[in-house]
């Protein structure tokens, strides 16, 4: 996306990093197990320590998820990878090195595909490599800084994207739409409060000023832990690049890219460093590591395991499950209720009640219980049945909200044969189809509504809300046992006649 900005146009050039902490029980090389806010460096042991002697051992676990990840952006998958030492030091890097992987990435090229702006944009994946994590400086402080090495050595995914980005705004975007997809996968928590997922923006612009094109220096703005900072310092970013350019009229060069700091506070990037260039990392194979060989058929296997992705099946569900676009994710992103819906609709149950229920009543049940509706443990069978019998006419909406509530009940009460259909007799929620019945009702809600029937008369253009209104009312008088439709018709028949 271009910007206009004082007679030039401004094109701005974004490639997104983003560090996934994978969902592994222990790190990368060693088996020190990963809890958040233990106490400080209480899970630590000689190998991430970088002790003299202790060597590193691959976290298969942790591979199969770079694996998975890498799948579902359809990148291709290494035969052969390898391990590499990239040097630079730090205080909350023991061994003044981090095990990394340089020139045979587990993850080649793939790519991502974004909605965004009313059309598919396809985000290039240039690579996704496993590496370990650094500790965390810590700044209590008058001056002081204290190191907690518990997360040294825990197992992250760097995802880097090609410059495809060109706003914020889709910047974000994608990022929401990874984390959304690493959850679905359940290869990270990526909690970004826990810092699980992290994002590195690179940022320049292309600048066209009458018929010349001028490139700005490339600025990596380090360690953003939130979809605002990240939105933030790319739009902080924009602005301050042209400036800059304007008043000296710097481009691009070798050796010009820099680092620079998020201030959450003041909204601004600060300057941090001069950005290093790979041959200052000195890479080179780690010689206490073997390469890591992957299997065509393993990788296969988990290619067919894959689920279908968050963004195809939010677009189904719809358009089968006939959802609101807004509503339609929150159903989508917990994988379990999303596949227990599908599950609900195999057995033969009109889809767009199921929708209706699940976003409904299901959902408040769900809410009140601090769980997912999956997590009310309920049996395909139940939401089923359920929503047939509201499609059919049996029960009114409002009857199935009551007869769900019972449902969790008995189900919570170990009382599991309980069917919504002998629960529907049983509370006396069958809805009445006696058309003299019905009629007497409707005679009852006219009799103590005279004037809703005298404005319905002088003003006919609210008939249709009136008749909404005494529908409302004969299903209080019948406890919503009065067959809606037949309901309505008979109201508008009589306030016809009258």
């Amino acid at each position: 996306m271009s910007l206009a900005i004082d007679g030039c146009v401004v094109e701005p050039i974004i490639g997104l990093e983003v560090h996934l902490q994978l969902a592994t029980r222990t790190k990368m090389f060693c088996g020190c197990a990963l809890e958040f806010a233990a106490p400080p460096n209480s899970r630590v042991c000689p190998v991430c320590l970088g002790l003299p002697g202790a060597l590193p051992v691959v976290n298969s676990h942790a591979v199969e998820l770079a694996v998975r990840t890498g799948l579902a952006m359809h990148c291709r998958i290494a035969r052969v990878t390898r391990w590499d030492r990239k040097s630079y030091y730090y205080p909350d890097l023991p061994k003044n090195y981090q095990i990394s992987q340089y020139d045979q990435p587990i993850c080649g090229p793939g790519h991502f595909e974004l909605p965004f702006g009313g059309h598919i944009r396809k985000i290039r994946i240039r690579r996704a490599h496993l590496e370990e994590d650094a500790g965390k400086n810590i700044h209590p402080g008058d001056g002081i800084t204290a190191v907690d090495l518990n997360r040294a050595g825990a197992p992250l995914l760097e995802i880097v994207t090609e410059p495809d980005l060109r706003s914020a705004d889709e910047a974000k975007e994608f990022a929401e739409q990874l984390r959304r997809l690493a959850a679905y996968l359940g290869v990270s928590e990526a909690n970004m409060m826990k810092g699980q997922m992290r994002f590195e923006p690179n940022i320049n612009l292309r600048i066209r000023k009458a018929e010349a094109v001028f490139v700005t220096p490339i600025v990596e703005v380090k360690n953003l832990n939130s979809f605002r900072s990240l939105h933030g310092a790319i739009e902080y970013e924009v602005q301050r690049q042209f400036d800059e350019w304007r008043e000296t009229g710097r481009t691009t060069a070798v050796g010009n890219k820099s680092n620079r700091g998020w201030d959450d506070v003041g909204m601004r990037t600060l300057p941090q460093r001069e950005k290093e260039e790979a041959d200052q990392y000195r890479y080179f194979p780690d010689p206490d590591l073997p390469v890591v060989k992957l299997d065509p058929a393993w990788v296969e296997h988990l290619a067919e395991e894959l689920p279908e992705m968050p963004i195809p099946r939010t677009e189904r569900f719809t358009c089968e499950y006939k959802l609101p676009v807004r509503d339609a994710p929150a159903l989508v992103d917990d994988r379990a209720t999303a596949d227990l819906l599908d599950h609900a609709a195999e057995a033969g149950a009109d889809k767009a009640t199921l929708g209706k229920h699940f976003l409904g009543c299901w959902s408040k049940l769900a809410n009140e219980r601090g769980v997912t509706v999956a997590g009310l443990g309920l049996p395909p069978t139940a939401f089923g049945e359920l929503a047939e019998l509201a499609h059919r006419g049996v029960v009114s909406a409002t009857a199935a909200a009551q007869i769900a509530g019972e449902i969790v009940r008995c189900w919570e009460a170990e009382r599991r044969t309980a069917k919504p259909e002998a629960l529907a007799e049983t509370m006396g929620l069958v809805q009445n189809r006696d058309e003299g019945q019905i009629l007497e009702w409707v005679e009852q809600a006219l009799a103590a509504n005279s004037k809703a029937i005298a404005d319905s008369r002088e003003n006919p253009k609210k008939a249709a809300a009136i008749c909404g209104f005494l529908a409302g009312q004969v299903m209080k008088l019948s406890a919503g046992r009065a067959d809606p439709k037949r309901t309505r018709e008979l109201i508008a028949q009589r306030l016809e006649s009258v």
